[in-house]
């Protein structure tokens, strides 16, 4: 004898009612300390200048602005498509507060991906 559909429906419903209860309370608490509960909340540090990349297929170019009053350095990391053309990794160069840089890069033939590091200045 099959069981009729409208009860296994409302079988399947009373039994994920403790698990719903669970995940509510659960939210419920963690929307009280402001985080994860099982993830200590980490204060945000003010640092590293916002950059967009633009890839044309074998031309790369970075803009960064940096909000933040700390000096971020900043590199253009490239890599190829074909085995043959060389990645390249740029300098680092010194994003002052309030300033936009515009890094450049290219590859002989496509991009594969472009991405962009910062560091800290040493002190």
């Amino acid at each position: 004898m099959r069981p009729h559909p409208r009860f296994t429906a409302a079988v399947v419903l009373l039994l994920s009612l403790p698990y719903v209860a669970a995940c509510a309370q659960a939210q419920g608490a963690t929307a009280e300390k402001g985080g994860h509960a099982r993830v200590a909340e980490k204060k945000r540090e003010h640092f590293g200048a916002d950059c967009r990349i633009d890839i044309d297929r074998d031309l790369v170019s970075a803009t960064c602005h940096n909000p933040y009053p700390t000096v971020d350095r900043v590199a253009l990391h490239i890599e190829c498509d074909e085995w043959w053309d060389i990645d390249t990794d740029s300098r680092p160069k010194a994003v002052f507060p309030a300033e936009t840089l515009r890094l450049d890069g290219r590859c002989w033939k496509n991009v594969r991906t472009a991405w962009v590091s910062h560091r800290k200045p040493a002190r």
